[in-house]
């Protein structure tokens, strides 16, 4: 107690702490906070097929997974008519940033470029050809490069996976303005 009145602590009480959150709450609701709705497709959508130039593409394997988490039925191989996600190129590259006194490359900038369009299954453009690309940077040492190369793969990893949502995204708003758009041009039945 002698300690807690010299230093001035105040105690709070379990009102107070409620007091706290229940602020928190409504401030953080004032400014127009919330949470991104997870990725829903619709099933008008149908069975949908991600095809990539490279077979072995970890984007696309990881795309076609996040797809069906997102409500997209796997279309089968003997399947025709199917929607299509393609991924038309994807490119990664390292561009030095900086160099140091004898011409060594000190930091690299890492790029993960990705275009790609999406196809209903009667071919109309769901979303047109279009090209997204994320960048980080890393610090080689060439004088210290033990690490250097697992950061690379690292950063690689955030990358990919960043290159999903951000693709994953671009699908949910094209889906959300065409089901807007459907609903428009039905007008409601009359009474």
């Amino acid at each position: 107690m002698r300690l807690a009145a010299r230093h001035r602590v105040v105690q709070t009480g379990p009102m107070t702490r409620i007091l706290f959150a229940a602020l928190l709450a409504l401030a953080l609701s004032a400014c127009g906070f919330h949470f991104r709705n997870a990725v829903t497709l619709p099933k008008e959508l149908g069975p949908l097929r991600v095809v990539a130039t490279d077979p072995y593409s970890p984007l696309a394997d990881s795309l076609a997974q996040a797809l069906e988490r997102a409500g997209a039925t796997p279309a089968g191989a003997a399947t025709d008519k199917v929607a299509t996600l393609r991924i038309v190129s994807e490119h990664w590259g390292d561009t030095p940033l900086s160099v140091d006194a004898f011409g060594r490359s000190q930091e690299y900038t890492l790029r993960h470029a990705v275009i790609f369009e999406m196809r209903a299954a009667d071919d109309s453009i769901l979303l047109p050809e279009q090209a997204i690309e994320l960048t980080r940077d890393y610090i080689s040492s060439p004088t210290k490069s033990l690490g250097t190369g697992g950061e690379r793969e690292i950063l690689a990893a955030e990358l990919q996976r960043e290159m999903v949502a951000a693709v994953l995204r671009r699908i949910d708003i094209a889906m959300r303005v065409a089901v807007r758009a459907s609903d428009v041009a039905t007008p409601p039945p009359t009474p």
